[in-house]
């Protein structure tokens, strides 16, 4: 990204969890297209041209009362978000066997190398949820799957799902940035067989897959389970992450209404991953 004007917000939050997480979100609706989590709370950035004196007008977390947040805003006049990368990426070990990097770390000696350039801090395995879902994928079968990863981000997901074996995979996001960032860490990483698709849970009819993984927030998942065991075949595998230990009775009881066995828990921060069977 060539240097450009931002104004840059930064926010100190309390408690930081799940407060972050909603605020990125809801930041990234009216346009923040950066974030840097901080020990206590959040950096975000903004172009100077799309931005306006109101524009945390609809950010609906900063008017629950839940958490404490305040936050202070400046001009940034130049921003090499390349450099920002390099100096705030750090690459991550899942396990001792996966490594994720971006392109200027050197290579690690595991038995699998995931490169990802991302763009907005989605999807880079550093966040506990991703880091739990690859924890799943080392540890499960994928040779010769079909697969899909909703909520794909950068993809990370689908293309380890790959390099274990499966042989057809939709990766999916209803974020442009985001199907973007996919597409080029598909070909970054050589995969041959990952379909990216810009969409929701709507895009899944009529599709089948041997396993589904889906990291998500607890809301959409809470929406869309239905839709994804209509499209998970027989003795299929759903992965879920994105909410946590709270969370679980209201999602393994969505589950179990589809007749959806429970199998396996992960936890890590408060956060929980859970694997179920068809």
């Amino acid at each position: 990204m060539a240097d450009q004007k931002y104004i840059g917000y930064h926010f100190k939050v309390s408690p930081l969890q799940p407060a972050v997480d909603i605020l990125i979100a809801e930041l990234a609706e009216v346009g923040f297209e950066s974030f840097v989590e901080e020990e206590d709370g959040l950096s975000a950035y903004i172009q100077k041209s799309d931005w306006q004196e109101d524009i945390l007008r609809d950010i609906q977390i900063l008017k629950a009362g839940t958490f404490d947040i305040r936050y202070t805003f400046e001009d940034i006049e130049q921003v090499n978000w390349n450099e920002t990368w390099e100096k705030n990426f750090k690459p991550i070990v899942v396990d001792d066997i996966c490594a994720v990097r971006a392109p200027f770390h050197e290579k690690f000696n595991t038995k699998y190398d995931i490169v990802i350039e991302p763009k907005m801090s989605f999807g880079t395995g550093h966040h506990e949820t991703t880091h739990m879902m690859i924890q799943h994928i080392l540890k499960n079968d994928f040779t010769d799957k079909t697969v899909l990863d909703m909520g794909c981000g950068t993809a990370v997901l689908a293309i380890l799902a790959e390099i274990k074996g499966a042989k057809a995979l939709d990766a999916i996001d209803i974020d442009n940035w985001c199907y973007e960032n996919s597409l080029e860490n598909v070909e970054r990483n050589n995969c041959k067989n990952i379909s990216v698709y810009e969409g929701d849970a709507s895009l899944l009819k009529g599709r089948s897959y041997n396993i589904i993984l889906a990291n998500i927030n607890r809301n959409i998942l809470l929406q869309d389970i239905e839709t994804y065991v209509k499209s998970l075949s027989k003795n299929g595998i759903l992965i879920l992450s994105g909410f946590y230990n709270d969370d679980i009775p209201k999602i393994q009881a969505a589950c179990e209404a589809h007749l959806l066995k429970f199998q396996e828990k992960l936890e890590r921060n408060q956060w929980v991953s859970l694997k179920f069977l068809n």
